[in-house]
């Protein structure tokens, strides 16, 4: 006989506030969230000081996902080119679900306005990240400007997810163009 273990009531308003934030934004309610998660808000308070803590705990848990969905894995020897085509395959694939949203990251930021918001830094954090695997792979490839393309990449991911999530455009036939428009002219092997 097994047992399963519930997750605990922590475990559980961290998930609600992922998803929640997700679905709704970051402006969702204490009320809702301690709904989701089957906490009241005075158990929500014992485990977290703010909703705030709440949602950059929430974030910070959700970045070794977010990063493990998008980046090829440990030991993947193709070249830098193909490793950051695969980043771009990962996000049109995900976009394709009727769930999505966008990165979730980029949204916080966007919503919250305030970069010195615990979120918000944490949201910029992983952002800088994806930026900086980004480099790390143009300067392997023999990039021209390996910081200019990193950030151009980091807008194209941007405004791809973004677009993507609001149903504004469609990623397949667009986003492996653009992005290998900006490889070829950053010359990466």
């Amino acid at each position: 006989m097994t047992t399963e273990l519930k997750p605990s009531p922590r475990e559980r308003l961290l998930e609600a506030a992922a998803r929640l934030t997700y679905r709704d934004g970051v402006g969702v309610g204490v009320e809702a969230l301690c709904k989701a998660a089957g906490v009241s808000k005075r158990s929500m308070y014992q485990y977290f000081d703010s909703k705030d803590q709440l949602l950059a705990e929430s974030l910070k848990g959700g970045a070794a996902a977010f990063a493990a969905a998008l980046l090829p894995p440990a030991g993947d020897d193709r070249a830098p080119r193909e490793r950051i085509l695969h980043v771009f395959d990962q996000v049109k694939a995900q976009a394709g679900a009727p769930e999505f949203r966008g990165c979730r990251y980029l949204a916080a930021q966007i919503e919250l306005k305030d970069q010195g918001h615990p979120a918000s830094r944490v949201a910029l954090e992983v952002k800088e990240n994806l930026t900086g695997y980004f480099r790390a792979e143009a300067e392997r490839g023999g990039a021209s400007d390996p910081d200019l393309l990193a950030r151009q990449l980091s807008l194209v991911f941007d405004g791809a997810s973004a677009r993507a999530g609001i149903g504004a455009d469609s990623l397949p036939g667009l986003i492996a163009p653009t992005v290998t428009a900006l490889l070829d002219a950053a010359g990466v092997r």
